[in-house]
This record gives C-alpha cells, sequence and structure tokens, in this order.
C-alpha cells in the first residue's frame, strides 16, 4: 500500500494532519532503516515493512495495532477512570490517538479489575476485538488466583461442576482448575461475566486476595514483560488469537 508520509504519521496516532506536516518539514522524522531524513510531507511510500522515526522514537507502520500489555495493579481498563488511573496512560501517546478507527486508538480486550494484574490484549481492530470477547467463540482465559482460605477437593469439584452467580440463573463452570498451593489456584474460564472469578470463588465459599490472568487463547504473558510495559503481537500470535482471519 502507498501512502503519503503525512498520512503515514496520521494513521499512526501522530497527530492532525496539519501536526504530523510540521513534525516531517522541521525535521524531526526519518525514514527507513538508514533513517533517512524526509522533509517533504508528500513523499509517497510503500507502507509494507516501512519502518520510521519521529523525535528519535523508531516505529514500524501497522495497518492495525495489536499488542500485549502486562497490567500492574491500581489501573483501570477505562478512557474515563473513576479513583485509578487508566490503563491507557501506560501506552505512548501514538497508540491512544491512532486514526481511521470508530473510537480513536486502541481498545482493551476485554476488562480486568483495578487490582487485577497480568495479561490485557489491546487493538483498534473491531472484528478482532469481538473474536476474543464473544461468549461464541469461548476463547479460553487462564488466571493464577491467590485465595484466602485453603483450597479443598470440595471446592475444586464445585468450580468444575458449576456454581450459580446471581445474575444468572444458569451454572457458570471453569473450564480447568487445578490447586496450585495452599491458598492458589489456576483457574481456566471461556465467558467473561462481572468479577467472575472473584464471585465463582466466593460462590464455594473462599475469597479472592489476589487475581492474576497469565493467557488468553494461546497467548501467553512473557516473563520478560515487566509490569506496566507493553510489546507489539507477533504476526503468529494474531493469527493465532484471530483463528486465521484477520481484517
Amino acid at each position: 500500500m502507498m501512502m503519503s508520509l503525512q498520512d503515514v504519521l496520521f494513521s499512526q496516532g501522530f497527530g492532525t494532519r496539519r501536526i504530523c506536516s510540521g513534525l516531517i518539514q522541521q525535521g524531526h522524522v526519518t525514514v527507513g532503516p538508514d533513517q533517512q531524513l524526509c522533509t517533504d510531507p508528500g513523499t509517497v511510500l510503500e507502507t509494507e515493512d516501512l519502518v520510521f522515526t519521529v523525535q528519535g522514537s523508531r516505529w514500524p507502520f501497522q495497518r492495525r495495532a495489536y499488542l500485549m500489555l502486562h497490567k500492574p495493579a491500581g489501573f483501570e481498563c477505562s478512557h474515563k477512570p473513576g479513583a485509578h488511573p487508566s490503563v491507557y496512560t501506560l501506552l505512548p501517546a501514538p497508540l491512544r490517538q491512532r486514526a481511521g478507527t470508530a473510537a480513536a486508538g486502541v481498545q482493551a480486550v476485554g476488562r480486568l479489575d483495578q487490582d487485577t494484574t497480568g495479561l490485557l490484549l489491546l487493538s483498534d481492530d473491531g472484528k478482532f476485538i469481538h473474536r476474543l470477547t464473544s461468549p461464541r467463540h469461548h476463547v479460553p482465559k487462564v488466571y493464577e488466583v491467590g485465595t484466602k482460605h485453603p483450597v479443598d477437593d470440595r471446592q475444586l469439584q464445585r468450580l468444575l461442576g458449576g456454581v450459580v452467580l446471581d445474575d444468572d440463573p444458569r451454572p457458570v463452570r471453569a473450564a480447568a482448575c487445578e490447586r496450585t498451593g495452599d491458598c492458589q489456584l489456576r483457574l481456566t474460564l471461556t465467558e467473561g461475566k462481572y468479577h467472575q472469578v472473584k464471585r465463582m470463588v466466593a460462590a464455594v465459599g473462599n475469597r479472592v486476595e489476589t487475581l492474576h490472568r497469565s493467557s488468553m487463547g494461546p497467548v501467553h504473558l512473557p516473563a520478560d514483560l515487566p509490569p506496566g510495559g507493553w510489546r507489539w503481537l507477533t504476526q503468529d500470535e494474531v493469527v493465532a488469537l484471530a483463528g486465521g482471519a484477520v481484517s
């Protein structure tokens, strides 16, 4: 796909076309692996494998953004948070301002409570988000749970057999559940109800003290991605999450 340099910057979230034009004309943008200075906003470029820098920061061109974030505790998955800062403030401004979608910027693929840590996927691809969040697709999500009281066999069997939550008469079941310590369990869910893990654990007579999402579908949170850190998803990860179909 061919685009002018000004439109490249605009599509990637670097501001209005006027701001992007100014960045280019003022010598803040270089293009290609050799970081060639380009001061003409109308320069036409091939976007495939395009890498550019803006004010010294390196960016790969991404037609759609797919990324993972290691969410720390104390952040809300909302653009308009209440008592805690927004998880979106952990991302560079261009990712929050990407153009070309109904809602500007990347959006969280589902939400984690402010005190829950772990893997959070984000994208500006609406079809991708819908596929991962729709209960129709049963995408597994794995949680590492710390409980107040020791986990016994009866609690494990009830979580696997199904518990009734107060907003749904149908039993909600864990797809998998195993004890990983006296007060620790690994819980796999394929749906995403409000505070589901906490409410399921409470329904079997225990209480969640810590909650961490370690994986979603085939993607696992890397051990070397620190809390608050993010990275682009690889093409293989995107295809695996999307079931082979990426818009």
